[in-house]
């Protein structure tokens, strides 16, 4: 029975061009669900399911974005499958505790990509970092994206579907070509699983940064996604437009880029504070 619901999401997704991991996880969370209030057809659930549901999960106090993942599938069962509107002020959405990113500094990069000996390793951590890239654009690189002539990386795969060219610095250009030729000269996908020869595993890329940042001492929470912030706040830092900031990284809202903002170093960006101007024009 559920194989045949997991269909029915697939194949209603699919029509809605969604991401496959996407499609995945609602799958994951719809079997949960189901479970949860223990029914096996679709055609037993009612509205009363959800709001079970969704307040044994409030009760256990999830993370507000676990949380909403669950609504999102939710959602999507009951509004493209069953054609039952959950309204949105009776099943509102946990409102996200806003952290700040975890930036790196540019000597911190450094000391990871130095202590990272292995060649494929270092030049997957360089481009990530030189172009701003999240784990899963860097591991779905083909070698056509990669422009020698334009000094670019042609971005496919992203999270907003949205294709985009960012940066292609030098240094990461002579690492990709030392790589290259060390590697078999790969002519499909750039950074292929040793083990499988298809997309390396987002989840083994992470376990190699936080191994890295460890080996290099530093103990901040390093995550891969950490390389794409520092990027960002390095590039404003410099006194790069944030508007081409959020060109590079792909975002659709400018105020996910703004967060830049608030980790970049003020002293760099010129601020100071107007106390200091004070003390100096009393001078």
């Amino acid at each position: 029975m559920y194989n045949q619901i997991y269909n029915s999401i697939r194949e209603t997704a699919s029509k809605r061009n969604l991401r496959d991991s996407t499609v995945d996880a609602y799958c994951v969370t719809i079997h949960h669900f189901m479970e949860s209030v223990s029914k096996t057809n679709l055609d037993d659930l009612t509205v009363s399911d959800v709001e079970t549901f969704l307040s044994e999960k409030r009760l256990k106090g999830i993370a507000p974005q676990t949380y909403n993942h669950y609504l999102s599938a939710i959602r999507f069962l009951y509004k493209r499958l069953l054609k039952i509107y959950l309204d949105e002020d009776d099943f509102p959405r946990m409102k996200k505790d806003i952290h700040l990113p975890v930036v790196l500094t540019k000597d911190e990069i450094e000391s990871i990509l130095n202590v990272t000996t292995n060649l494929k390793h270092k030049t997957m951590l360089a481009t990530m970092y030189s172009a701003g890239l999240r784990v899963s654009e860097l591991t779905h690189l083909h070698y056509c994206d990669i422009s020698r002539k334009n000094k670019s990386i042609h971005v496919r795969d992203s999270k907003s579907r949205n294709e985009r060219y960012t940066l292609l610095a030098d240094r990461t250009l002579n690492l990709l070509t030392e790589y290259w030729f060390k590697y078999d000269k790969p002519q499909d996908i750039l950074f292929p699983s040793e083990h499988t020869g298809s997309y390396i595993r987002t989840d083994s890329l992470n376990q190699l940064i936080k191994a890295s940042a460890q080996k290099a001492g530093i103990t901040k929470k390093v995550s891969s996604h950490c390389f794409r912030h520092s990027f960002a706040s390095h590039l404003l830092e410099s006194g790069c437009d944030i508007k081409y900031i959020q060109s590079l990284l792909g975002h659709r809202d400018p105020k996910s880029t703004e967060v830049y903002l608030h980790v970049s170093d003020k002293s760099l960006l010129g601020v100071r504070s107007p106390f200091d101007a004070v003390e100096v024009s009393h001078e």
